[in-house]
């Protein structure tokens, strides 16, 4: 009978660990061991992406080459995490094209899809400088950090083995 409180027990906890991995744990490329990122994975033909790259510890640290058939080929410095890049204007509507990166003899894809509507945005416009504020990035770009699922999975079974705690003692002081 103490089986069935035990797997909730841990089942909870792993539910609760599963919670706490990173939105941009699920982003990435085949072949490649550097985290990047295409955003927005669609776009409507003439509209900018903005190409990132993780610069952490286990990302790569010298220049990128990004290249696709839908805009010309651009180059991250080893000192930047993303530039943009304009979509041709007579990019093919509803089609899906691979975007390589290219780091230290690694290479990577991902996929950028041509959005198949009317844009109502105009195309025509000043480009936005490369340089600026990189706000927003945090983890989802910058990779794990063992120290910090160290401490979120330390605090979680903290937590589940209090809740387990409290809950045996509770029934102890019952009489049952």
């Amino acid at each position: 009978m103490r089986a069935i409180p035990v797997a909730s027990v841990a089942l909870l906890g792993v539910a609760a660990l599963s919670a706490c991995v990173p939105a941009g744990a699920a982003v990435g490329g085949s072949g490649s061991t550097f985290g990047f990122t295409v955003h927005p994975a669609t776009v409507a033909p003439g509209g900018e992406v903005t190409l990132g790259v993780g610069r952490g510890t286990d990302g790569c640290l010298g220049r990128v080459t990004v290249s696709s058939a839908v805009f010309d080929t651009v180059t991250i410095p080893r000192h930047e995490s993303s530039a943009t890049a304009r979509v041709d204007r007579d990019a093919g509507r509803g089609t899906v094209h691979q975007v390589t990166f290219t780091c230290d003899r690694e290479t990577a894809t991902v996929n950028l899809t041509i959005a198949g509507g009317h844009s109502d945005h105009p195309t025509d416009g000043p480009r936005h400088p490369s340089k600026g504020v990189h706000a927003g990035e945090g983890g989802s770009v910058a990779g794990f950090d063992v120290k910090e699922i160290g401490l979120g999975a330390a605090l979680v079974g903290g937590a589940v083995g209090a809740a387990y705690h409290l809950s045996r003692r509770r029934s102890g002081e019952d009489g049952a």
